[in-house]
């Protein structure tokens, strides 16, 4: 498939391709365990997401992951007996990467609350790596702030070590908290995961791979951490248009918060403000998707690809 904004191809030997409707099938019997309440509550500002939507690409989805991760629950167990002990436990990683505006966090919220309903791996828990960006101070200090999601605006060392004692099985593992509404790192806050049975980590640059400063020096990518990995997809027009109605959306509420970051854009007309977004959207947020984020899209195993309306209109499942 190619995107017509970016001229950027998805091998289409390397991946099976799925219409929604092809993708619906695979359901398979998997139970409806979410309401359209639930569902509307776990939307991103902006977004339009409906229960067909989660009974049709959603489910699927959680089914294949169920698969995946008992096959990894099952070569645990083989592994130890070939051991002789039984190995703590280590969580299933599922890294998931895209666009600013794109419609991560609904996905992740999503994909939690379904796999979670699996009787094998009940606990799930989620982080975005928003958390791992440096703080406003940092930022403003290595002048970064107009730089802010780029791969060298996130603390990348103080990530990979999370990462690794996650990994390693190690119980209540700190990860900092980002606040939307001050754009900065919460002082003194952190979520605490401790050993869950999958961990969703969601995230601008996720899929990356680090540059190489020398034949001596090959850091780990945080991708070395997954267990699978999904790609939200749309073009680059569609996404600027989100952005803008988020922009928008927020302006009329959160923003009105004297002590939010952006207030200022609740007192200036409608049109300053799309004027704003879309300088913001061109100058940071389009650029980082262009060369950092779209890049890595094909190291993704799983590709969903939205329309314009915020529907997922086609899935890609890498081939084994």
């Amino acid at each position: 498939m190619q995107d017509k904004t970016t001229n950027n191809y998805i091998t289409p030997t390397a991946y099976r391709h799925f219409t929604a409707d092809g993708w619906a099938n695979l359901r398979a019997d998997t139970p409806i365990v979410l309401s359209e309440e639930e569902v509307i509550n776990m939307r991103g500002r902006g977004e339009i997401i409906s229960l067909d939507e989660v009974t049709m690409i959603y489910l699927p989805l959680s089914r294949l992951l169920n698969l995946y991760v008992g096959a990894t629950q099952d070569l645990h167990r083989v592994t130890s007996t070939f051991l002789g002990r039984l190995r703590p436990k280590v969580p299933y990683i599922i890294g998931l990467a895209g666009s600013v505006a794109v419609g991560k966090s609904t996905t992740g919220r999503i994909l939690q609350a379904l796999l979670a309903r699996w009787p094998n791996h009940p606990k799930v828990d989620l982080v975005t790596t928003d958390g791992f960006l440096y703080s406003n101070a940092v930022l403003e200090e290595r002048q970064l702030m107009e730089r802010k999601g780029f791969p060298e605006s996130f603390d990348q060392k103080k990530l990979i070590a999370f990462l690794n004692d996650v990994k390693s099985g190690k119980s209540n593992v700190k990860a900092p908290v980002y606040s939307h509404q001050i754009y900065d790192i919460v002082p003194d806050e952190m979520k605490i995961i401790d050993q869950p049975d999958i961990l969703i980590v969601e995230g601008l640059n996720v899929l990356q791979v680090p540059l190489l400063h020398g034949a001596d020096n090959t850091p780990p990518a945080v991708s070395d951490f997954f267990d699978f990995s999904i790609y939200l997809d749309a073009d680059v027009e569609h996404i600027e248009k989100w952005y803008i109605e988020r922009i928008l959306n927020l302006r009329e509420t959160a923003f009105k918060d004297p002590d939010a970051f952006f207030h200022g854009l609740a007192k200036i007309s409608e049109q300053e403000a799309i004027d704003f977004a879309h300088r913001i959207w061109k100058s940071i947020n389009e650029e980082n998707l262009r060369a950092n984020i779209l890049p890595t899209r094909e190291r993704a195993q799983l590709i969903l690809r939205k329309n314009v309306n915020h529907g997922i209109s086609d899935v890609y499942l890498r081939k084994l």
